[in-house]
């Protein structure tokens, strides 16, 4: 080659074949399709037994409705729910019942998160043993509590071993305490749940800060109150929304442990909109009692969401 003079350079390696990629106008299409084809089941569902049934509910509750006739009643059954001594009755109880199982629940969770957050020997034994009363069907734990709130049962046989006579005492046939042994039974059969809740949120909370509180010595009760407990104000809200939803809807513990009773001492809005819609047949009037609840528990919900603070600042 001569000085001076560009070198050629030849190869005879082949270009790569060009790979055909879809359009992609067409691939999100697709991918939506694909989406809404899993979905269709849940959907169908959902809509049949949710927003079917809550729009044929609104209906009825401007009807005189009992199953056979059908008569234009307007806002009639709205204002006899509002005059009704029964339902100021059930919606005093279930306020009353709401703040304290939900406040006990929450704590209750939230202990038991705490303590299991810190085994580290036997976790997965004591976190199913601790969730065990989570998967057993609410009916079954309110038989077993009836059992255990009769008279001779093991909470009077325990309570008559400080009190005199207190073995024979019906817990769940005396007005008094009739509703405290629903909320005890609720309790302790919905604080598992929660309790995986408040798990989950203490393993989103980085290590590395109690690393540092705990060279600026804050350690034990310091760190629970300045550092988890702020840490976890979603976690808490989403517990006490939901929590205070259950408790407002409250149904098979009554049901099956007292039916309303003693004395109207155990009614709630849900079991009194049972009874006026499947025993008395009074449908209208039951709707619209479902939508006056409905009302609160979206009510208690923005008052929820004004005064706990779910912001996080690492």
């Amino acid at each position: 080659m001569a000085i001076g003079t560009s070198p050629v350079v030849e190869t005879n390696a082949a270009l790569p074949t060009p790979v055909k990629v879809g359009s992609p106008h067409k691939r999100p299409y697709r991918e939506w399709l694909t989406s809404y084809a899993f979905l269709i089941p849940a959907i169908i569902v959902i809509g049949g037994f949710t927003f079917v049934a809550m729009g044929v509910a609104l209906f009825l509750s401007f009807f005189k409705y009992d199953g056979f006739t059908l008569e234009w009643a307007g806002l009639h059954n709205y204002v006899k729910a509002f005059g009704n001594a029964d339902f100021h009755r059930a919606l005093l109880n279930v306020v009353y019942y709401m703040v304290v199982v939900v406040t006990c629940q929450t704590i209750l969770a939230l202990t038991m998160a705490l303590v299991l957050d810190r085994i580290m020997v036997g976790r997965g034994v004591f976190r199913t043993i601790y969730y065990l009363p989570a998967i057993t069907s609410s009916v079954v734990m309110g038989l077993i509590f009836s059992w255990l709130f009769s008279p001779g049962g093991w909470v009077g046989s325990l309570v008559g071993i400080i009190i005199p006579g207190a073995r024979q005492f019906g817990w769940l046939l005396d007005p008094g305490t009739a509703l405290p042994a629903i909320m005890t039974t609720t309790i302790w059969s919905t604080a598992a749940s929660f309790m995986i809740i408040f798990v989950a949120g203490l393993q989103d909370i980085p290590t590395h800060i109690y690393e540092a509180a705990k060279i600026d010595g804050a350690t034990g009760w310091r760190s629970l109150w300045n550092i988890t407990l702020p840490l976890l104000r979603p976690t808490i809200f989403l517990v006490v929304v939901l929590g205070t939803i259950g408790t407002l809807q409250v149904f098979d513990q009554v049901y099956v442990m007292t039916n309303g009773g003693p004395l109207k001492s155990t009614l709630t809005p849900v079991f009194l909109i049972f009874t006026n819609g499947f025993r008395d047949f009074s449908f209208g009037l039951g709707s619209a009692e479902a939508f006056i609840l409905f009302a609160i528990i979206f009510t208690f919900t923005l008052i929820q969401r004004r005064f706990i603070d779910t912001t996080v600042e690492y």
